[in-house]
């Protein structure tokens, strides 16, 4: 999931065109993009839409369906949860997580109308890391439920309060560190923030190419401008596909010499490096994927 699309529920007008695209995963948003007198009809649209997918399986094209949802405690947050738990839907969106306990609490919703609905699978969590106790408590809310597939950075609601600059490196890099190695712990993937400034395709190209460096699997995107420059940000590069595959034939080789680290282009190569390896050359597989 390189690049995902936020599109707003009440704008059904640009769902086809969404889909349609080059983005690996489609957030149809019922939160912030969303006025307060436009959600029920928001959520209307979306199940709408999700009903058209179900009858006409190729429209979706492929994609990861999210839904973000209005945050817990807000008056629109159970109406939300009864309309997307829902076949069609692979992740829901959780903004402004209050503690593991709410965590956990959404979670057991989900998984109550789960099985009063009869669904098959189970639907994915994406938790919003957005405000500074999330950031601290990032790791516990991380590990608060097995159905948690990821922490989504939010740095607009994060930065804006404590009037932090937002093209202030140094601050997004330490807050995506920390993000990334609370999601390592839990053993799910870490996911970038959206970049406000649509005309700023430099700095929104800088920003995703750190995010990948500090290992994150993929951007928020606001316009489908910004989707070509993420799913490049976020594919490995044919230098690193080609050191992949050598990593992973000397290992091999030294493993049948009963040999644990071996040596490639003068770097010592032992387990860390060849589960890199592996995860290079799965990212390479799912953006050929992607493109096909």
């Amino acid at each position: 999931m390189r690049s995902k699309l936020f599109v707003p529920g009440s704008r059904p007008d640009l769902f086809v065109k969404a889909f349609g695209g080059v983005a690996d995963a489609i957030s149809l948003d019922l939160e912030d993009a969303v006025p307060d007198h436009a959600k029920p009809q928001a959520r209307a649209n979306i199940n709408a839409w999700l009903d058209k997918l179900a009858a006409e399986p190729d429209q979706r094209k492929g994609k990861t369906v999210i839904v973000r949802i209005n945050e817990q405690g807000s008056p629109h947050f159970r109406e939300d949860l009864e309309a997307v738990v829902r076949t069609g839907v692979d992740i829901i969106n959780i903004p402004k997580p209050a503690s593991p306990r709410a965590v956990q609490e959404v979670c057991d919703a989900i998984a109550a109308l789960e099985v009063e609905r009869e669904l098959p699978g189970c639907i994915g969590v994406l938790l919003n890391i957005e405000s500074p106790r999330a950031l601290r408590t990032a790791a516990e809310l991380a590990a608060a439920d097995k159905r948690i597939v990821g922490l989504q950075l939010g740095l607009a609601d994060l930065f804006e309060p404590l009037q932090i600059a937002r093209n202030e490196t140094s601050a997004v890099a330490h807050v995506m560190v920390t993000v990334a190695m609370a999601a390592g712990e839990a053993g799910i993937y870490a996911f970038d923030a959206a970049f406000g400034n649509i005309r700023d395709t430099a700095g929104f190209q800088a920003e995703a190419e750190l995010a990948r460096r500090l290992g994150f699997i993929g951007k928020s995107c606001i316009h489908p401008s910004q989707v070509g420059p993420a799913n490049t940000a976020f594919s490995p590069s044919s230098a690193e596909i080609d050191f992949a595959k050598r990593v992973i034939a000397a290992a091999a080789a030294a493993d049948t010499r009963g040999h644990g680290a071996c040596v490639v282009d003068g770097k010592m190569i032992d387990k860390p490096f060849v589960q890199r390896a592996r995860t290079i050359l799965a990212a390479s597989l799912r953006s050929e994927q992607s493109a096909s």
